[in-house]
């Protein structure tokens, strides 16, 4: 069963998983160890998940809509057990280590939109039908707002999005959905968003604005990125990062920790590694007869490249900072356990085509 395996992208990611653990090292020792047990831990993970035949899967809905609701219910369980943590209440401490709930929420909505797809994907065109996607989508996505965490909120959306947009839709009704969506956004921004939640978006086409400020980060990760040159400044050399200019440099802004000490060719190399993780689940996904298993993949590259986009966005000064890991590098154990997840159902997939 190994030998089948796709290891070119069991390469790729352990590329990106090298290059985390070895940034870590740099920052702090303490949680190079903790990423290294995340990193074994999902090793393991995947192998034991590639074991299990997920074309069975399908003919037991009752524990695909329980995943869902357990999801559900760790989300109302963090707001009534979490401590606030930087204003918001997004993890449940477990010993040592926290848990997100919002990462297992957006696995179990991979799983339930991919279930409802393979069968509905022919119909989404029904208001009817995509009511019906949308709610399994609106359920966490409001219990992630009271947190509040706009960025996971974020990741949900675009994993809703995303399945609608290759389900199949016809293009009209894809831009009244956008539509619908700006209508909403105008809304969001008079009555819900927060003024720092507006701070951030401004500041994006604004970058001078409030540099000690709402900006501070993003100039600190472009100062990292530009001062870096093509090799970098060495191990533990970085100065943004050692001297703790460049905040939260083990999560959100890990892409640019890497680069200020190894260079602009580390970060070219850690989007082609990206990339390449891509275009391989792509493959396997496109290559499957069946629909469950190929709504699988699509919404593994739609998690995959939601994080990315936003993460690197933020780092390079392109999108608003709103929290969301760099995939397979960015330190933290519940979303490198959710990646991996998803990485043993596609090669179970790939195992078995």
């Amino acid at each position: 069963m190994l030998k089948q395996l796709d290891w070119k992208l069991n390469i790729a990611i352990l590329f990106l998983a090298i290059a985390s653990l070895v940034s870590l090292l740099s920052q702090n020792i303490d949680l190079f160890w903790k990423q290294l047990l995340w990193v074994i831990i999902s090793i393991v993970a995947i192998l034991i998940l590639i074991k299990f035949d997920w074309r069975s899967f399908i003919n037991h809905k009752g524990i695909i809509l329980g995943i869902y609701l357990l999801s559900n219910a760790l989300l109302l369980l963090t707001l009534i057990i979490a401590p606030r943590v930087r204003g918001t209440k997004s993890w449940i401490p477990i010993g040592s280590f926290q848990f997100q709930t919002s990462d297992f929420a957006a696995l179990a909505l991979v799983i339930v939109l991919a279930n409802f797809f393979r069968e509905k994907h022919k119909s989404i065109a029904s208001p009817v039908i995509l009511i019906q996607s949308f709610l399994y989508f609106a359920l966490p996505a409001s219990l992630v707002l009271l947190q509040p965490d706009m960025g996971s909120m974020l990741l949900l959306l675009g994993i809703w999005l995303g399945f609608v947009l290759v389900s199949g839709m016809k293009w009209r009704h894809i831009i009244t959905l956008f539509l619908i969506f700006a209508v909403i956004g105008v809304i969001g921004w008079v009555y819900i968003f927060k003024d720092y939640q507006k701070e951030r978006i401004v500041g994006v086409f604004n970058p001078s604005k409030d540099v000690l400020g709402v900006n501070y980060n993003v100039i600190q990760s472009k100062i990292a990125i530009g001062s870096a040159g093509i090799l970098g400044k060495g191990f533990r050399q970085g100065t943004q990062v050692q001297l703790g200019f460049l905040p939260e440099a083990q999560t959100d802004f890990i892409f640019s920790a890497v680069i200020e000490e190894w260079g602009i060719i580390s970060g070219f190399l850690m989007v082609f590694a990206f990339v390449y993780i891509i275009l391989r689940i792509t493959s396997i996904g496109a290559e499957e007869r069946n629909n469950f298993n190929k709504f699988i993949c699509l919404g593994s590259v739609i998690y995959f490249c939601v994080n990315f986009i936003f993460n690197t966005g933020s780092n390079l000064g392109l999108l608003p900072v709103i929290g969301v890991p760099y995939p397979f590098l960015s330190y933290g154990g519940s979303h490198f356990i959710t990646e991996a997840f998803l990485i043993g159902m596609v090669q179970s997939i790939r195992v078995r085509k």
